[in-house]
Order: C-alpha cells, then structure tokens, then sequence
C-alpha cells in the first residue's frame, strides 16, 4: 500500500516534522509518496530520512517548483 501526503505550502523544518509523524502511521516496508514545493525540503527531508534507516525510493521533478519523494518505511 503507498500513502501520499500533500506538504505543498509546508516549509522547513514544518515539512521533516510532518513526514515523520506520516510515517508512524504507515506499516514497516510501505510506500510514502510527499509531495513537496519547498525546494530545500527535496534534500533536507530524504537525507535525514536516510540517517534513521529509511530507503528514498526516487525523487521526480513534477514542475518547476513541485516534486515527489517516495520512501520506504524501514
């Protein structure tokens, strides 16, 4: 199952706290897919993810100011 959370309008540190929180309601080895438009979040929140052991899937450019990240679940 993949869950999608939509942070467009979050800012950092807004948008590593709300990912976090997302992930404690998705099972260990699911999808998160955030949806970002805060360019400083695309690498802030994936590579802080990393460190707690979480895998970045991918990281797609949807726009000029929009991505998504996926993330597994560790």
């Amino acid at each position: 199952m993949t869950t999608e959370l939509d942070l467009r309008g979050e800012v950092c540190p807004y948008t590593f706290v709300k990912t976090k929180l997302k992930l404690e309601d998705v099972e260990s080895g699911e999808e998160l897919i955030v949806i970002f438009d805060h360019a400083p979040a695309v690498e802030n929140v994936p590579r802080s993810l990393k460190n707690e052991g979480h895998k970045i899937m991918g990281i797609e450019q949807k726009g000029d100011h929009l991505w998504n990240v996926r993330i597994r679940k560790a």
